[in-house]
């Protein structure tokens, strides 16, 4: 099965680039284009998608309201969000994350990490590498300063105190054999935990736990890294 995929970016242009290069991989199809997100929307549905890849500034509707609208869709529970971005000059890009994106690209990515960042945000893995969460906990820190957490602490009880340790990890943008090796366990347990954090938070993927770590205040901007 190949993966299903629709570009959503207001560019024509970069739409054709972005396609001439996916549909040259034989594992990945592109089976609509957007100019907007509300046409986004509709071609996620309308053509079974599995990976949309996001432009946030787009007209009518943006990227960041189009996402959080996939994200909330039962009907469209399957389908995941890859945010493109220059990332420096978007203020939005972690509200995207909030609502549900699985990760970023930058549109100046080399060809190969564009077909791999669809693999893994298809298989259900989230796109935060160590760079790109860096920029997102900067982000966060430069934006909302010393504001409380919006979630209560509560919300990891139910979670281990390896768990929790684990989570921080991801937090700060570590690969689970990264933290396999921070921890002194391999990293199929690293997995594993990462694996029971997510189901025990109702997160959909590490993105949605990087979101939790901050919003409960488990990891402070700025004292990642």
């Amino acid at each position: 099965m190949k993966i299903r995929v629709v570009i959503a970016d207001d560019q024509a242009l970069l739409r054709a680039g972005f396609r001439a290069l996916l549909d040259s991989a034989p594992d990945i199809e592109v089976v609509a284009e957007a100019s907007d997100g509300a046409e986004a929307i509709d071609a996620a549905r309308q053509d079974r998608a599995d990976v949309v890849l996001m432009d946030i500034r787009m007209p009518r509707v943006d990227g960041l309201e189009a996402t959080r609208r996939i994200s909330s869709d039962p009907e469209l529970g399957r389908v995941k969000v890859l945010i493109v971005t220059t990332f420096e000059s978007d203020e939005y890009v972690y509200e995207a994350l909030r609502a549900g994106a699985s990760g970023f690209l930058l549109k100046d990515t080399e060809p190969a990490e564009l077909i791999q960042a669809v693999r893994v945000v298809a298989r259900g893995d989230a796109l935060l590498s160590p760079s790109v969460t860096r920029r997102l906990v900067e982000d966060i820190a430069g934006r909302r300063g010393a504001q409380r957490p919006r979630l209560s602490a509560d919300v990891l009880e139910p979670l281990t105190e390896r768990e929790r340790e684990v989570l921080a990890l991801v937090a700060q943008g570590l690969s689970n054999d990264e933290i396999g090796a921070k921890l002194y366990v391999s990293p199929l347990t690293a997995k594993t935990h990462v694996s029971r954090a997510m189901s025990k938070l109702g997160a959909r993927d590490r993105a949605q736990l990087v979101v939790t770590a901050y919003e409960t205040g488990l990891v402070v901007p700025g004292a990642a890294g």
